[in-house]
């Protein structure tokens, strides 16, 4: 079993900057693909971004060049750095983490965007 914790999450103005953080509970991350996904009230789930076990990357066209996925296998932590926040990116944000024959999902974190 793999816990998934997030954090960093808060309330921040138009064009502002928030860090999102996912501490996995064991050191299987390391191999672990992960991603960041988002639901906004009334919407489905959307992925926002994932980087796979080799760093690899890949965002949402809604995101590119605002958001910022990256990992430290050491700290078993996932990142999303998001610059320039807008209204629609207001969310919970949640973290996944595949090992392809099965998932793990985090409790998720609020961001809300205030214009």
């Amino acid at each position: 079993q793999v816990q998934l914790v997030e954090s960093g999450g808060g309330s921040v103005q138009a064009g502002g900057s928030l860090r999102l953080f996912c501490v996995a509970s064991r050191r299987i991350f390391s191999i672990m693909n992960m991603g960041w996904y988002r639901q906004a009230p009334g919407k489905q789930r959307e992925l926002v971004a994932t980087i796979t076990s080799g760093s690899s990357t890949n965002y949402a066209d809604s995101v590119k060049g605002r958001f910022t996925i990256s990992r430290d296998n050491v700290e078993n932590t996932v990142f999303l750095q998001m610059n320039s926040l807008k209204p629609e990116d207001t969310a919970v944000y949640y973290c996944r983490g595949d090992l392809g024959y099965r998932d793990y999902w985090g409790q998720g974190t609020q961001v809300t965007v205030t214009v």
